[in-house]
């Protein structure tokens, strides 16, 4: 609370306030005569609960009897009220749904009552990273209801909670969260301190933090793992790791993480560690067909065919009989084709789209294949490294293999084999050198940690697992806790 003006300055800021409020879209300030003088009561009608209004607020004000404003307050079911004579911060609490009070010659200050209109999606099921067995709830818009589903999951003293508000503009509420006594500090202030220096005007979303307080901004791998499934948050914060949640956002981030969890679908736990370790495998090696089969494809036929058993050197000399174009022209063409699908799909309706995306590629790929512009053999390579990619459960990880196999593509054919083992090479000390809150990116593969291995490339049973990650430097390394000296 401010310190108080004299009565008489109270009154001419409030003929200020007026003046300046009158000029704004649906401001509404109503007039109660009282028997100790004129109450005002102010607010913006689009961000007011007008039911709250009228059910809480309006009866206490014509009913009770009250010499002032601190008493009328005793009587108001709010919490978060505030008296206050400052013009600036009536005007900014009256944008986030509160209501003012002010007695005329009677109060020197005003009464700020939250009474805010609370629009916000129901939790309903995930739609990104949905699965089959176990829980069926996904974070919504609102950062309290993200925070509560947390909280229901972990009841727990230790669970931490640090607010910020991030965003010149759009003052944003960002919350750090993590478990007192098993996350380490250093990883904990890490993510504070550059929340805090973010220095941008609009956050409307957790992938503008995300980018923002990454350790390499030039990467096109993302360094912090985003996901809507709030039991897969709960797992992590239990691991010692840091999850930021952001307001106005379904997605919530976690870090420090590795790129193998980016392959890993939360649906493994709910499975037997032998169906889950197997899935596992198969996706990851998806992910490295679909980036390297394309530029094998490409590098062996233009630079390498010598190494082309000869019975399958025949199907591949019918296959191109008629294309006109050199492999890599005519696989630039055929990604880039499954690249305009892919667009067009995501950005038409739900139903449209899949219409689109099924119908599309079996017209232009038949129509293709017949006119000579491409072989069937690379549409079958095009077609099934698509399918690789779409194993990825993490949508931003997708888009990155969606992205490096075109410059991979382009060395295969200017270079051949060696310029792409020399590109994957370059990815690979990329990837050594990655940070995600200042700890390896690569890890438990560098720097090796066998003891990590047991949740990594397979997943091996809970009861092998007795041990957090130390990738993420817990300070407390066994689990279960059982008791306070455990390291």
């Amino acid at each position: 609370m401010t310190m108080k003006k004299s009565q008489k300055n109270v009154q001419r800021d409030f003929d200020k306030l007026l003046k300046e409020l009158k000029n704004k879209d649906g401001f509404i300030n109503y007039r109660y005569e009282h028997v100790k003088g004129t109450i005002h009561l102010g607010y913006l009608k689009t961000g007011v609960d007008p039911e709250k209004l009228e059910k809480y607020i309006l009866p206490r004000i014509q009913d009770y009897v009250y010499n002032d404003l601190t008493e009328l307050n005793e009587h108001i079911p709010f919490t978060q009220t505030e008296l206050t004579d400052d013009n600036s911060q009536i005007q900014e609490k009256l944008v986030h749904g509160f209501i003012y009070l002010y007695m005329e010659n009677v109060s020197p200050s005003y009464l700020l009552i939250p009474v805010p209109l609370d629009e916000k999606r129901e939790v309903s099921t995930p739609e990104i990273e949905f699965s089959v067995v176990g829980p069926k709830e996904a974070f919504v818009e609102d950062i309290d209801t993200n925070l509560n589903l947390i909280r229901k999951r972990l009841a727990i003293p230790q669970l931490r909670i640090e607010k910020l508000e991030v965003g010149t503009v759009t003052k944003t509420d960002v919350a750090v969260v993590s478990i007192d006594g098993i996350a380490d500090e250093e990883n904990v202030q890490t993510a504070v301190q550059r929340i805090k220096d973010v220095q941008i005007d609009q956050v409307v979303d957790s992938s503008f933090i995300q980018q923002t307080i990454a350790d390499n901004q030039n990467s096109p791998f993302p360094q912090l793992l985003d996901t809507e499934r709030p039991d897969r948050i709960t797992s992590i914060l239990v691991e010692g790791k840091v999850a930021i949640v952001v307001d106005n956002s379904p997605h919530v981030l976690l870090g420090p993480t590795t790129l193998i969890e980016f392959f890993s679908s939360f649906e493994d736990y709910f499975l037997n560690w032998m169906t889950a370790s197997a899935f596992r495998l198969i996706r990851l090696v998806a992910v490295f067909f679909s980036i390297l089969i394309s530029p094998l494809y490409v590098a062996v036929l233009t630079h390498h065919f010598e190494i082309i058993p000869h019975a399958m050197l025949v199907t591949l000399v019918h296959s191109r009989t008629q294309v006109p174009f050199p492999p890599i022209l005519e696989a630039l063409i055929l990604e880039f084709s499954i690249e305009l699908l892919r667009e067009a799909g995501a950005r038409l309706p739900t139903k449209v789209g899949q219409t689109i995306g099924i119908v599309g590629g079996i017209v232009i790929g038949t129509a293709a294949v017949e006119a000579g512009m491409t072989s069937n053999v690379l549409l079958i390579v095009v077609g099934v490294a698509a399918l690789g990619s779409f194993t990825t459960p993490v949508y931003k990880m997708s888009n990155t293999i969606r992205l490096i196999r075109f410059p991979l593509l382009i060395v295969a054919g200017v270079y051949g084999l060696i310029g792409l083992a020399i590109a994957i090479a370059y990815i690979m000390v990329h990837l050594l050198r990655l940070t995600s809150l200042g700890r390896p990116f690569f890890a438990p593969v560098f720097p090796f940690r066998l003891q990590d291995f047991k949740d990594a490339l397979i997943r091996l049973p809970f009861d092998t697992q007795n041990k957090r990650p130390y990738q993420v430097r817990p300070s407390k390394v066994k689990r279960p806790l059982t008791n306070e000296n455990d390291k």
